[in-house]
């Protein structure tokens, strides 16, 4: 199928989810889009037992869908940045060391926590899976995603602070986690020869410095072009040049696109909105990327829910998903916990963080899609489905209960 055709069908089927959990079911966006589209994914499973045909035609046409490099090359840089093209700046700065520390230490926890007991369950289960290969899984499951539970969040008024710490660890740890992610899949390839501090520690640099670095000059070169004219229209593919061009020369340039959006959102929404723009063009560059994040959020929670088609549904590979739900939710628990008792003297947190972090702390599709690129002999087929598991209780249960749970603790 032709790449528009598969585009456009994608489309229509969005906007009527979108449709028809707007008007009948009434749950929170992106939740409702995937939940209808899980439903019509195991309609289309239950009809194939009737008409094979069927499910072979549906089903080529999700696996010809690279999601992979749909989000991770398309849709990952215009999610980032019109994340933190929305985030107050001096808010972000005030609660600076909190999310510098729960997207980095935390994200690094969570990843040797997940990593070391999805290491020890599967020798448990008689399913041995090497070390490193487990810490690659660790790495891919502990970015989290807020855009289906801030919503919800905001209706059970948490506190202004605490809202901000969920939105910017979450886009300063997807890029963390992509960083981690491809600095523990360079050493597998690389063997045991490139496991040392240094070598680490290079691969790091290089991609999360990088990646800040260039987000700054992106971010001040849009400010510059942008607060040299007044065109709204100009102003607007200004914006959508700094993605599309950023996100390629950081992969030229070996560097973490995904941290150079966030940065250069941060720029592009405090500094260039602030200081070069008319309140004409904030108010077209604000609609132009709310509706761009609606959209592709539409698309990727639609995605999610078809990809149960998809999916190798052997029984070991369920047994090992469903028991990594709570280490999942532990290690969440641990990142959070440690790095609030480092920084205690430091900074105030608010009542019932702690929890509140943790069972708002949902998957996503940057997961989906990261254990998606893993190849066969690396076990991606276990992690796959391990990863769809989590990311759909995550949603499913965590996403929906969120809002009374916060109620609950406040």
């Amino acid at each position: 199928m032709a790449l528009y055709d598969a585009f456009a069908i994608l489309t229509v089927l969005a906007a009527l989810f979108a449709y028809l959990n707007h008007r009948f079911i009434k749950l929170p966006g992106t939740i409702g889009i995937m939940l209808i589209s899980l439903v019509c994914s195991l309609a289309v499973i239950v009809i194939g037992r009737i008409d094979p045909g069927l499910v072979s035609e549906v089903t080529r046409l999700v696996k010809s869908i690279d999601l992979y490099t749909l989000l991770m090359k398309v849709m990952l840089s215009f999610l980032l940045f019109a994340g933190a093209i929305h985030l107050d700046g001096r808010a972000v700065r005030s609660e600076g060391l909190s999310i510098l520390s729960f997207s980095t230490i935390g994200t690094l926890l969570s990843t040797f926590f997940v990593g070391g007991l999805f290491f020890w369950i599967c020798l448990l289960l008689h399913f041995p899976v090497g070390f490193l290969y487990c810490l690659l899984f660790g790495a891919l499951i502990s970015p989290t995603d807020p855009i289906a539970v801030l919503s919800i969040l905001r209706q059970a008024n948490i506190p202004a602070s605490l809202e901000t710490k969920i939105s910017g660890e979450s886009l300063f740890n997807d890029g963390v986690a992509v960083v981690i992610f491809i600095t523990i899949y360079e050493i597998i390839e690389g063997g045991a020869a490139h496991l040392n501090a240094w070598r680490i520690t290079e691969l790091f640099l290089r991609e999360a410095g990088g990646g800040l670095l260039l987000g700054v000059v992106l971010g001040y070169l849009g400010f510059l072009l942008i607060g040299s004219i007044d065109n709204y229209q100009v102003e607007v593919l200004i914006t959508v040049a700094i993605v599309m061009g950023g996100y390629l020369l950081a992969e030229r340039l070996q560097i973490s696109g995904p941290l150079a959006m966030v940065v250069a959102g941060l720029i592009t929404g405090n500094k260039s909105r602030k200081d070069g723009m008319s309140e004409t063009s904030r108010d077209y560059i604000d609609k132009f990327w709310e509706m761009i994040d609606e959209f592709l959020n539409a698309l990727l929670f639609l995605l999610i829910g078809f990809e149960l088609l998809a999916l190798p549904l052997r029984k070991e590979f369920l047994i090992l998903g469903l028991a990594c739900i709570p280490i999942v939710l532990a290690a969440r628990y641990l990142s959070v916990l440690l790095p609030m008792g480092l920084l205690r003297y430091w900074t105030t947190f608010e009542k019932n963080m702690v929890p509140l972090l943790t069972w708002g702390g949902l998957r996503g599709g940057i997961s989906v899609a990261l254990a998606l690129s893993i190849p066969a002999e690396m076990q991606g087929e276990l992690f796959v489905v391990v990863t769809y598991i989590v990311v759909l209780f995550s949603i499913l249960v965590q996403g929906l209960t969120i809002g009374r749970v916060a109620k609950r603790l406040s």
